[in-house]
């Protein structure tokens, strides 16, 4: 929590560093707002209702639900009879793509998915493809952005859905959606975008930017895990995916997870009133970071568009060290950070992102991604340069592929 800009001794990030854990991985998981967690409460015990009931208690549910998704709605410039609640992003892409591509195959079977999306939207074009469709990868460029000349270069006269992230979870480079928006409108192809990454970091307005669909995350905006929400613009039609007692509109079966709906909607609260300055304090906190990383650390890279870029975000390459190493490295120094995607890095393939931006195998192998959050501290930075170098020297020194391999550290 914060009081007059000063974090109190209780809130997330202070309870981590007491346990000597510098956290730098926001992108894969965020604490939830003690704020958030007040707000919730009740509804798990005084109003746990069902607001499909009839009676009083439903009444009450009912009305914190309906409530609650017209202050979400108002976090992204929607009305309220634009939101569905889903149980988080994956099954909000699911219902986008899938659900729209199977409602409208008539119209035509092309599907068009950016090499960048999210490991959840490129599955689900390869389920497409088993279903009859025809998916093509939009090319990224070096930075990680979809030109939009080329993009429209694979629309066909079957085109009927192109899904373009709003920003990058992996390197953070910042995709072209408004622009893209602009040039779908009209032509009868929506446009799906996948925001989660972004959402809390730029501003999302769907009354400006006329997207068809957009996934959301509570979590992206430190809410609760398991709760997140489909954006899904008026006449426009998709498939439900989940079947059964007709919630939702009937697009999203299943009884509402009133206590997390409650809470996205808390967060969307709180993000609303704090996000400007928010982000330029993590901003600040990640520019220091790339600037001494790149000033005191040889043959490094930064990752993604310098510019056009997730302000919380620092995705680096080091020359002939393994990701995954690295991670571990660290991880015994008390900083938690990350290679990648969280949703796919169980794998321990390299960045399908990182690969579409032209590197080498080895090259995206060697990657490390920071990302900060409302709870990050400048002083993380020194932290985290206190023990940076060092493991990157020691990994070095065992590799047979760095130029200037030195003995290893003790």
């Amino acid at each position: 929590m914060t009081d007059g800009g000063n974090v109190k001794a209780t809130d997330p990030g202070e309870a981590l560093r007491s346990a000597g854990v510098v956290y730098a991985d926001y992108q894969s998981a965020k604490p939830v707002d003690p704020r958030v967690v007040e707000a919730m409460l009740p509804y798990f015990t005084e109003k746990f209702g069902n607001a499909a009931s009839l009676h009083g208690v439903g009444d009450v549910a009912t009305q914190a639900l309906e409530e609650a998704r017209a202050r979400v709605a108002a976090f992204f410039g929607a009305d309220p009879r634009e939101i569905v609640f889903t149980s988080g992003a994956t099954e909000a892409s699911n219902l986008a793509v899938a659900g729209y591509a199977l409602r409208n195959r008539r119209k035509g079977d092309h599907v068009i998915i950016s090499e960048a999306e999210h490991i959840s939207v490129l599955t689900l074009g390869k389920y497409l493809e088993k279903q009859g469709f025809r998916v093509t990868r939009a090319p990224i460029d070096l930075y990680g952005r979809v030109n939009p000349k080329k993009l429209r270069a694979r629309i066909t006269d079957e085109t009927i859905l192109v899904s373009l992230q709003w920003a990058s979870n992996e390197i953070g480079t910042v995709q072209p959606v408004a622009e893209i928006a602009e040039m779908l409108d009209g032509t009868g192809i929506a446009l799906h975008s996948d925001a989660v990454a972004a959402e809390g970091l730029l501003p999302i307005d769907t009354s400006a930017v006329p997207v068809s669909l957009l996934s959301l995350s509570s979590n992206d905006l430190y809410g609760p895990r398991g709760i997140g929400a489909l954006y899904v613009r008026k006449g426009v039609q998709v498939a439900p995916q989940l079947l059964g007692g007709g919630q939702e509109r009937g697009l999203r079966s299943g009884s509402e997870d009133l206590a997390g709906i409650v809470g996205f909607a808390a967060a969307a609260d709180i993000m609303a009133a704090e996000m400007p300055a928010e982000v330029e304090r993590i901003r600040a906190i990640r520019d220091r970071l790339v600037e001494r990383v790149l000033s005191e650390i040889p043959d490094v890279h930064l990752n993604g568009h310098p510019e056009q870029r997730l302000p919380n975000n620092a995705h680096f390459r080091f020359e002939a060290v393994e990701g995954e190493a690295m991670v571990l490295s660290l991880r015994d120094a008390g900083i938690a950070a990350s290679t990648g995607s969280a949703c796919s890095s169980k794998t321990l393939e390299p960045s399908h992102t990182l690969i579409s931006c032209g590197l080498l195998h080895e090259e995206a192998h060697g990657s490390l991604e920071f990302t900060f959050g409302r709870w990050s501290r400048m002083e993380d930075v020194d932290r985290i340069m206190e023990a940076l170098p060092g493991v990157i020297r020691r990994l070095r020194s065992l590799s047979p592929l760095y130029k200037t391999s030195a003995p290893a550290e003790p």
